[in-house]
């Protein structure tokens, strides 16, 4: 099976983000250099590098970028420039926990050694630092994938949405690490892959993803789901997520709802991957995470050709929010939550 490597650092402290441009997939695979904190902050916001754990990553190393050209100030004015910089990319996209997760690790990490080290030194541990988050996703992608994979049988149909394998992690995905480490258990699914309109990151992406590994793969439209289901073709649902509040509500990518609803209707089990930096506990439920409103562009211009009347009036919310009742488990590099309650949650997570 081949690797997807999302993203990578070249060099030292001194070096640069290398990651995949996703607007260009499938028809074009082109790595690009993030040389500067303003770059990144532009491919986060412009889905360059998307999903919740790759999006964390990212900005970790966004920060050290953002510090290379402060490490001959002061102290003070090298924390100043830190705080500047992990509000910049803070601002990139609202809606993707991780991405606050990580930048908070970082800045925890640079105030930590406060009047112990000069910034030199401080900017290479920050630079481990970032490594770590990504080197701990890798781990947690997996250990994600083999808890999901129990709950998977030979010869069923899996239904997704969206994109949440290599391409939004640090390598092998969430939810798409669940029916990668089924498959290699042994296990033959088939996978039902929804478009995910407007920017068709299920066609683009996971479509590529599950043909690159030697998955079946059937790509439909986000519409055709219902019929799917009504004629038995699926017997789980399988999503990520972008933030998970306490009591298990999940905010994911437009239309996750719609599906939740779908398979609770067609008796299906709705089952939601992520890691625990994902999970958001200081917000009671779904009702509080804020969602992300995107360009209007999107669905008036879908890939620059224009299919909607001029002026119309476009309402485009990157996210929905299920409910934690439509949900039969959430899966998360500890293990199976399961029921999907805010008690279940705090034990599972502990103090995380």
């Amino acid at each position: 099976m081949k690797h997807v490597e999302t993203l990578r650092w070249a060099g030292d402290v001194d070096g640069c983000l290398e990651l995949i441009d996703q607007t260009l997939l499938p028809v074009e695979f082109r790595r690009i250099e993030c040389r500067d904190v303003e770059t990144v902050w532009e491919a986060i916001k412009s889905l360059r590098v998307r999903g919740a754990p790759a999006i964390g990553i990212a900005a970790a190393y966004g920060v050290v970028l953002g510090l290379q050209t402060a490490t001959g100030s002061g102290e003070e004015a090298f924390l100043k420039r830190l705080d500047d910089v992990t509000d910049y990319l803070a601002g990139s996209r609202p809606t993707a926990v991780n991405l606050f997760w990580a930048l908070e690790r970082i800045r925890r990490a640079a105030r930590g050694r406060r009047g112990k080290k000069p910034p030199a030194e401080i900017l290479a541990d920050l630079l481990a630092e970032a490594r770590a988050i990504h080197e701990e996703d890798r781990r947690m992608c997996r250990q994600i994938g083999r808890h999901g994979a129990e709950l998977l049988s030979d010869g069923q149909g899996v239904l997704t949405h969206c994109n949440a394998g290599g391409l939004a992690t640090a390598d092998y995905g969430t939810a798409l690490a669940v029916i990668f480490s089924a498959t290699e258990s042994g296990k033959r699914l088939h996978v039902y892959a929804d478009e995910t309109r407007p920017l068709l990151q299920g066609a683009r992406l996971t479509a590529w993803e599950l043909k690159e590994r030697g998955i079946p793969v059937t790509l439909i439209c986000d519409s055709m789901a219902a019929q799917v289901m009504r004629e038995g073709r699926v017997q789980a649902v399988v999503t990520g997520a972008d933030r998970i509040a306490a009591n298990g509500d999940v905010a994911n990518k437009i239309g996750t709802y719609g599906v939740a609803l779908l398979a609770a209707a067609h008796d299906i089990p709705f089952y939601v991957a992520a890691p625990t930096s994902t999970f958001d506990l200081a917000l009671s439920s779904g009702d509080e995470i804020p969602i992300e409103q995107r360009d209007p562009r999107e669905v008036t211009h879908g890939f620059g050709r224009q299919t909607a009347p001029e002026g119309v009036d476009v309402y485009n919310p990157a996210f929905d929010v299920t409910p934690a009742r439509l949900i039969k488990a959430l899966v998360c590099e500890r293990g199976v939550i399961d029921p999907v309650t805010r008690g279940r949650i705090a034990a599972v997570l502990g103090g995380t």
